[in-house]
């Protein structure tokens, strides 16, 4: 017995066999809802959705190969069950071939039907409940990857959560090495073009006529070497997401073909006439200014405009210093599994000091990039400071000026963030946080007391 008040719609333009069949499934406990044609029971369908359809195969005007049809078009995840008289089954299996659930042949008892709507909705139930749940393990596991607690990462996979069911294109600006693709891929990942591809191109790694025709595809002959015609991009990505890493170096003649794919959805590959229609969200990053390109005349204001609807701003790592030791041990543990005869084990609290006051041009990359160095070269458990600064070369020191002022606080405020990103990276260790902060513990005490 179904677990809550499904709808069945059942189909026949003989009424009496329709109602009968429906009061075996209200007592089943099914809502019904009976069509005495095709027509009619696409209107039904239209203000009442059902989450199961009987239909009768052999039906005047609209058949049930039709309802079939129409019900797939309408919602591709309802099942539809056949009923058919014995000399019609090659139709059934025919109807099966083009998505119907099951077939039945008449006559057949009740309870046998029952059944079957039963099992179909069931099956069905399963399919949407495992799609969504791979959507949801999906987007955990890419924003798992998006590591730090501090409180812009926080704000990032919030917006991030916010953005992923929403089709509208997203730009993320963000300095090199912060990691927009990540971020990219769990917006892909958390909306509802989870199961559909996800395809990046880097705008910024190819010339021109080959980055048009990855894009946008091309004909054989298209030009010299193009033996064979190609899809491309936008088109390997129906129904999904494409990714357009490094928007701002896309050359001044894609510009004006990629804004007619954004507004049109229309794709036509590279020495054809053939218009292709496709579905695709597209989201872009960029290290650049690009409203500072617009005003410099190497971007299309309106392709900005296009793209910049969902805007996402990645934070550098010099703004989320607290992140570093959770981000060094996944490198660290990630670096040991291809390197297993590797001695380091970890950092020394002076070490992870010293890297909270570089101002890491290179952003995650960078310390992704180190860390990965000091497995290699390491010849101690613990990374000294002195290991640390031979494998990162000269460190500029943080000015962390600029990011507090593109958030003020007041001192108060400033003066509690500080002193508990101190006592987090101290594990909560008061002598020693008093010691950094350079104050009497008693003082640490007293504020716990007052809060």
């Amino acid at each position: 017995m179904p677990e809550a008040r499904l709808r069945a719609l059942i189909v026949d333009d003989v009424v009496d066999m329709a109602q009968t069949i429906a009061r075996d499934l209200e007592s089943a406990g099914f809502e019904t809802l009976v069509a005495s044609s095709g027509a009619v029971a696409m209107d039904l369908f239209a203000k009442q959705p059902a989450d199961v359809v009987v239909t009768d195969l052999r039906m005047k005007n609209m058949d049930g190969m039709a309802v079939l049809s129409a019900i797939k078009q309408a919602d591709a995840s309802v099942p539809v069950v056949i009923m058919t008289a014995f000399g019609a089954i090659e139709s059934a299996v025919e109807a099966m071939r083009q998505g119907a659930f099951h077939y039945i042949t008449k006559p057949f008892a009740l309870d046998t039907l029952r059944l079957l709507v039963e099992r179909a909705c069931r099956e069905t139930r399963l399919t949407r409940e495992n799609a969504l749940l791979r959507r949801r393990l999906g987007d955990n596991t890419t924003a798992r990857r998006l590591l730090g607690d501090s409180p812009p990462m926080r704000q990032l996979r919030a917006l991030i959560a916010r953005v992923a069911d929403a089709t509208s294109a997203v730009l993320i600006s963000g300095e090199t090495g912060t990691g927009k693709e990540l971020v990219a891929l769990a917006i892909h990942a958390g909306g509802l073009r989870a199961e559909r591809p996800f395809v990046a191109i880097n705008c910024a790694a190819l010339p021109e006529q080959l980055l048009e025709s990855e894009l946008f595809g091309h004909a054989r002959g298209a030009f010299t070497g193009a033996a064979n015609s190609r899809r491309g991009l936008f088109v390997e990505a129906e129904e999904g997401t494409i990714f357009l890493d490094e928007i701002g170096d896309l050359p001044l003649p894609l510009q004006g073909k990629l804004l007619r794919v954004l507004q049109s959805g229309e794709v036509r590959p590279v020495g054809s006439e053939a218009v292709r229609t496709v579905n695709v969200r597209c989201i872009a990053a960029t290290h650049k200014d690009l409203a500072d390109l617009v005003n410099k005349g190497q971007f299309r204001e309106d392709l900005f405009f296009r793209l910049d609807v969902l805007r996402i701003a990645v934070p550098p790592l010099r703004e989320r210093g607290e992140d570093i030791p959770s981000l060094v041990e996944h490198f660290l543990r990630r670096s040991l599994e291809g390197m297993p005869r590797s001695v380091l084990l970890g950092f020394e609290p002076e070490a992870f000091d010293l890297l909270a006051t570089c101002s890491w041009p290179g952003n995650v990359r960078q310390l992704e990039n180190l860390v990965e160095r000091l497995v290699v070269t390491s010849s101690a458990p613990l990374a000294r400071v002195d290991d640390v600064k031979q494998a990162m070369g000269p460190c500029r020191d943080v000015d962390v000026l600029p990011g507090l002022l593109q958030n003020p606080m007041t001192l108060a405020a400033l003066e509690d963030r500080y002193i508990d990103g101190v006592l987090k990276r101290v594990a909560g260790n008061k002598l020693k946080a008093a010691e950094i902060l350079g104050v009497d513990a008693s003082t640490l005490y007293r504020r716990d007391k007052r809060a």
